[in-house]
């Protein structure tokens, strides 16, 4: 048997090194250059490597830290709000083609380990998967902000009685990465005309600048994301 490798640096004989942990557990959430999305990290360096290895290679123990960071997120994205009401984790839904062909549903396992982490810290969360695709989309990259926006419009829906596990919980989007913010805003459409308008999304990592760039009102009361 070979030795584990981090998954984030390489470095020999651990799956993941004191140093990459690091990244994620210091990590200091804020507004993307979407504000009404905040984010635990840049999607760069090991933290890019740590996520890709768990969507993509089935690095299951990775759900652990990087929901942790999500987690963190999350509490960034209410503020001082986080802890006033029990909250719902909404992950971004995969499509079923792709969770068959990786093995599991990367977002909602990081969603349900984001909502762990939160109760550990005395915040009342869990996490459920209430969107669902309406019909095929292309695969998003190399698309543009507006090609994605175009390709997204309509494609998600809320399942049928969301409502009932809603009630009395805060929605909150949550997902893995966040890009243009086109994948986030057509679930906040798709939530926002079932009655149920998120308060706010929160991603691990954003491959935006992580600094605000220009107003950008949330997709539930005006304007689309750039």
């Amino acid at each position: 048997m070979l030795p584990a490798r981090c998954a984030g640096c390489g470095a020999g004989r651990t799956q993941l090194c004191p140093a990459c942990r690091h990244a994620l557990a210091a990590a200091r959430p804020g507004p993307t250059a979407l504000p009404w999305v905040h984010a635990a990290a840049p999607y760069a360096g090991p933290v890019r490597q740590l996520l890709l290895a768990h969507k993509e290679r089935g690095a299951l123990h990775l759900a652990g830290p990087l929901g942790e960071a999500l987690a963190l997120a999350v509490r960034s994205s209410l503020g001082p709000r986080a802890g006033l009401s029990p909250l719902l984790l909404v992950p971004m839904p995969s499509a079923r083609s792709a969770v068959r062909a990786r093995g599991h549903d990367p977002t909602l396992r990081l969603a349900g380990a984001a909502a762990r982490s939160l109760r550990r810290a005395g915040v009342d969360a869990r996490a459920a998967a209430l969107l669902r695709h309406t019909r095929p989309v292309a695969d998003q990259a190399g698309l543009t902000a507006t090609e994605r926006r175009r390709n997204l419009h309509g494609a998600l829906t809320v399942l049928p009685r969301a409502d009932r596990r809603l009630t009395g919980r805060r929605p909150v989007l949550v997902d893995d990465l966040v890009t243009t913010g086109a994948s986030l805003a057509e679930a906040a459409r798709a939530l926002a005309s079932a009655g149920l308008p998120p308060t706010a999304a929160a991603t691990v990592a954003a491959a935006v600048p992580h600094r605000p760039a220009g107003r950008v009102p949330h997709p539930c009361g005006g304007p689309r994301p750039r």
